[in-house]
């Protein structure tokens, strides 16, 4: 009995052999972090056509390749942020204030601009380079609204920071928006 275990022992160990010696054909070679990314030769992989496309040119089906938005493609919104007064002794030293332009309450801010230890009155501009996808246009109308922030973490809303809105909405390149911060979170 004890022989018969040790045979078949001694089979599965050289069938195993054989398995990892032979189940692999690949040559790996190992992970070079400076290697370059290399285009694939898609010749190689579809033969025919390969040869009649253009550089560039749309693939049957395909989605035209949309064209990236410039930085100026439309006019920043001016303005000022006041501080109520009765808020004056609330900022914390360190705070960071988030100014934020929304064109509808759900998703993503459609951008946001982030300045630390703000003064008051504080002048401000908020445009096409202040967007949070680039990809997408800087198109209104935008409800402002802004948030000073004790911890300079976006993501947080903690007691005691501090927000306000401004009345209506606007569409790029108004000037003259006024933002009172007012409120006690």
């Amino acid at each position: 009995m004890l022989f018969a275990s040790l045979r078949a022992m001694r089979l599965l160990s050289l069938v195993l052999g054989l398995l990892l010696a032979l189940g692999c054909h690949r040559n790996v070679e190992p992970y070079d972090p400076n290697e370059g990314i290399v285009e694939p030769d898609l010749s190689r992989i579809f033969p025919e056509g390969a040869d009649r496309a253009e550089e560039g040119a749309p693939v049957m089906g395909a989605a035209p390749r949309p064209s990236p938005p410039t930085s100026s493609d439309a006019e920043p919104l001016r303005g000022t942020i006041r501080l109520a007064e009765a808020l004056a002794d609330r900022v914390p030293p360190g705070a960071v204030l988030f100014l934020i332009a929304r064109t509808s309450p759900e998703g993503p801010p459609s951008a946001v601009k982030r300045i630390s230890d703000p003064n008051f009155p504080l002048e401000f501009a908020l445009g096409p380079s202040d967007r949070m996808i680039q990809a997408t246009p800087f198109a209104g109308p935008f409800q402002l609204s802004v948030r000073i922030d004790a911890d300079g973490n976006a993501m947080t809303r903690n007691p005691g920071d501090l927000q306000g809105r401004a009345s209506g909405s606007y569409e790029p390149g108004t000037d003259g928006i006024e933002l009172l911060i007012d409120e006690i979170l």
